[in-house]
């Protein structure tokens, strides 16, 4: 596996290797790797003569300090991760490499950034795009691979890949998932033991909801027995939503349990976690054209 820490060798090895015949993948991660990358990693392995991964902790991004100092940070230990799986590149930039000058644009998605992790993290998805446009102009991939458990963060990136007329397809690949159900997530190595039995109560409260949903319940009390089941889990709930898959609009009833999914986020201990169900489950994961 090549491992770059520059734009411009990296650059170069693609301009060197790219053919007709040649696609490339991106898997932009940052870091403290699981199965859920390397599902992605074996997607774009399936798609893509070439993969690349970038491993960037990208701090624009975060909201909270604290949470940017505690982020797992186990580079070696990722880079053996994707020699394993195969991945030929990893693109391992630094903070100057990626922001020689601090940054001056910001992204405005409407409503689609506002609301959910939006209205909790402002800023937050302007940050992404940012970086993300940064790494979709270094490789130039003719795929970009992300997990569907960031859900409102692959429906962004298709947006900003749509209307920047980015020459590539966004891909969202299922969510993997620890044998009790929990969402394979970075942010779980901060967990304690205690925090982790803790926190398979969003997994459960979202396959409650769902299947109350489809036996005709309404979602309000559908709510409020998931508020009740966190607060004796000792788990914050900061929100559980209803939305329509295509723009995330927040419905109050099932209109179309195709298009519809159930999204939550809460605090276990001091880790912020996120997870999602689709209603009914469709393809294996969804591709998105964009330009």
């Amino acid at each position: 596996m090549h491992i770059f820490k520059e734009i411009g060798p990296l650059k170069a090895y693609l301009k060197h290797h790219r053919s007709a015949q040649t696609s490339v993948g991106l898997i932009p991660t940052m870091g403290a790797l699981h199965k859920g990358h390397i599902s992605l990693v074996e997607a774009s392995k399936r798609d893509n003569t070439i993969t690349v991964c970038s491993i960037y902790v990208n701090s624009t991004q975060f909201n909270i300090p604290a949470d940017l100092e505690k982020y797992p940070r186990t580079l070696e230990k990722d880079i053996q991760m994707l020699k394993d799986a195969g991945c030929q590149v990893a693109f391992c930039p630094n903070d100057l490499e990626m922001y020689p000058e601090a940054h001056k644009l910001n992204f405005d998605f409407g409503p689609l950034d506002k609301i959910l992790e939006g209205e909790f993290r402002p800023g937050h998805f302007s940050a992404v795009a940012l970086v993300v446009c940064k790494f979709f102009n270094i490789v130039q991939p003719d795929c970009a691979y992300f997990g569907q458990k960031d859900f409102q963060q692959v429906r962004i990136i298709s947006r900003l890949a749509a209307e920047l007329k980015f020459d590539l397809t966004v891909i969202s690949a299922p969510i993997v998932r620890e044998a009790d159900g929990i969402a394979m997530s970075s942010r779980n190595m901060r967990l304690s033991p205690d925090e982790r039995s803790r926190a398979v109560v969003l997994f459960q409260s979202l396959n409650l909801t769902r299947d109350g949903l489809l036996q005709g319940e309404s979602f309000s009390s559908l709510k409020e027995r998931v508020k009740e089941r966190c607060i004796q889990s000792n788990v914050k709930l900061e929100y559980l939503a209803l939305a329509e898959t295509k723009n995330l609009t927040p419905l109050e009833n099932v209109m179309e349990p195709t298009q519809t999914i159930l999204l939550i986020a809460a605090y276990v201990g001091e880790v912020r976690l996120i997870d999602n169900l689709l209603l009914i489950e469709n393809e294996n994961y969804n591709k998105t054209p964009a330009g």
